[in-house]
């Protein structure tokens, strides 16, 4: 993705009083999710004069809170996501990270790559349901619906 294009995010932050602080693997994915983002995304506001965009997730009473600004801070819009349609995915998620995680320091490699082909499939499940779910409001590629759907996991996986 060029970095010249409006349709983008050049800033993502994660809203600590969400979140707090997670385990040094937490804290590793949340970080590379984030500069993942950064480095190559497609971000848009239909109907908007567009970017590029700087994005603060958050978590309001079991909403995910999208507060989206202008790369120079000027607000566009808040959007709240239910994450009631998530709950089935990231619970499922959440095992599937915790048998990786445990499987990475002891297993055999087919077994944490049978592990990590499980976890890879319903992180896409996730990021099929969360374009879906920012239809018409925001819009996403189906990478960076994975990687923020990382940090949405994030912000429900706190150490």
């Amino acid at each position: 993705m060029p970095k010249d294009t409006k349709d983008r995010l050049v800033r993502v932050v994660l809203d600590e009083a969400s979140i707090g602080r997670g385990n040094p693997d937490q804290e590793h994915e949340r970080a590379i999710a984030i500069w993942d983002i950064v480095e190559a995304n497609r971000f848009a506001i239909p109907e908007d004069a567009g970017g590029p965009y700087a994005l603060r997730l958050g978590l309001v009473e079991n909403k995910l809170a999208f507060e989206i600004q202008r790369e120079t801070g000027e607000a566009v819009m808040t959007h709240y996501l239910s994450l009631t349609p998530f709950k089935q995915v990231i619970k499922d998620y959440r095992t599937v990270c915790e048998s990786y995680y445990a499987a990475i320091r002891t297993a055999s490699p087919q077994k944490i790559e049978a592990i990590d082909m499980g976890r890879r499939g319903l992180h896409d499940e996730a990021a099929h349901l969360l374009r879906e779910r920012l239809d018409g409001k925001v819009e996403v590629d189906f990478d960076t619906a994975r990687r923020i759907f990382t940090l949405i996991f994030a912000l429900h996986w706190k150490g």
